[in-house]
Formats: C-alpha cells, structure tokens, sequence
C-alpha cells in the first residue's frame, strides 16, 4: 500500500478498530511493530484526567496496560513528560542522555527498567499539535526487542517526514470517529435521551417525542450519568459529544 492509497484509506476508515489495523500495518512496515496511541481531553495542572476516559490503542500486552496506564505508571514515564511539554518527533535516545547526565528521577528510571522488560529500547514518540488547554495525544512506536536506537534514528532520518504526515492524518480521523470505552458504554436509549438533551429539550419534550413517562426519561437520564461516571445531565452530554457517542451514523 503507497502512503496516498494509506492516507485515503485511512481518512474513508468506518470505524477506530479499522483504522487502527490499518495504521499498524503500514507502521510495521517502517519497522515500527509495536505502537501505544493514547488521547485524553480532560487534562489539568495535575492530571491527565480518569484513565478509563482516555482513548488508548495499543498492540502491547494487556497486563503491561494494566500496570503501565490503570496503575498510573505513564504518569512518570520519561516521553509522555516530553509530550506534555512539546510538539512534534522525539528520538527516545534523549531518555540514554536523562540516564547519562544523572536526570532521571527515581520514578522515571523504574518507567525504564518496566519497559526493557518489553524490549521496549528503541523508538520514537510523535506529540499531535493540541488545540485545548485541557486536551493532548501522543503516539509511541517501538521498533522490535533487541533492536538499538540508532537504528530507530536511521529510519527516522529517512521517512520522519511521510511518518508524521501518517501519524497526524490517524490522529485527526481517531478525532472523529465515535469511541466507547468498556466501562463508559451507553444504550441506545440512554444515547437517545441525551441527544434530545443536546438539542435543548425539555424533560416534558423528550417524554413526549419518545412516547415515554417523564420518570422513564429520568431513568434513562441516571442511568447515562452512571454510566459515564459523571453527576449532572450536562457533564453527561458533554462526554459523550466528546467520545463521538451521540448522533452517531449507523454503519
């Protein structure tokens, strides 16, 4: 697959789960067999909000994912630092100068010992331009276990440019693609109500529209707040616009 028949495909991609197989392919291709996207729109000064509300797509084994992101590792890993703080390509050799010059907190050199386990040594972390205070994505890729990061550096330094098209054309179709974490998923229903919600119906208006009791509407209404792990209606509304959940096309 050329890198325009790539683009095409990955921008006309129905769903994430699809686009993703895609651009783990084409990745492979570069040597990149191992990659972890990760997006979040709910950072602060001191957090990057709930890790289940994070969009994560990876390859890497479940129980790495499950120390690494559910047990909050990622919070002291050396390239999501550099993420948070920049823009653009980054060569994970700058983590063998952190070592080298005796900058590596305590946190972040048992981030990199976690990750040799995985042979995870050599690579390149891609941060996506944000426009939000409170929103920021990034993409690491890995080349095979054993590999050395000068390795990494050659192929960046002949395809850095087609990869960080690739990488950002993923990243903005990922933007608009509906994402339904397991723990956040919502019904029909409950999809329905809210998206009357969003239009400014009344509790009275949705009852009537959906032939439904304004106590069923309300049920249907905490239930979407559970399900979100949100407290009021419009929270509610607001994440599951942001995941691309309500008015949604049916495939």
């Amino acid at each position: 697959m050329t890198i325009n028949e790539y683009l095409e495909a990955v921008t006309d991609a129905p769903t994430i789960e699809d686009l993703w197989s895609m651009h783990l392919e084409k990745m492979s291709e570069y040597g990149f067999d191992r990659l972890i996207y990760a997006f979040t729109r709910y950072r602060t000064g001191t957090s990057l909000g709930d890790p289940c509300d994070f969009i994560v797509l990876t390859n890497y084994p479940q129980d790495w994912v499950q120390e690494y992101i559910h047990e909050g590792m990622y919070f002291h890993a050396p390239m999501i630092r550099w993420a948070l703080d920049n823009e653009g390509a980054c060569s994970w050799s700058v983590m063998a100068d952190m070592v080298s010059s005796g900058t590596m907190t305590p946190q972040e050199n048992r981030v990199l010992e976690f990750n040799r386990k995985l042979g995870l040594t050599a690579g390149y972390t891609v941060s996506f331009k944000s426009v939000s205070q409170r929103s920021k994505g990034a993409i690491g890729l890995a080349l095979p276990a054993g590999a050395a990061q000068e390795e990494a550096d050659a192929i960046w330094k002949e395809h850095g440019a087609d990869l960080m098209v690739m990488n950002n054309v993923a990243h903005l179709k990922i933007m608009t693609l509906p994402y339904t974490p397991s723990e956040r998923s919502l019904t029909k229903r409950q999809r329905e109500v809210l998206e009357w919600v969003g239009d400014g119906k009344t509790m009275q208006d949705i009852a009537m529209l959906m032939g439904l009791t304004s106590a069923t509407i309300e049920k249907h209404l905490r239930l979407a707040r559970e399900a979100l792990n949100v407290e009021t209606t419009a929270q509610a509304v607001l994440k599951a616009s942001f995941q691309n959940q309500m008015f949604v096309v049916e495939q």
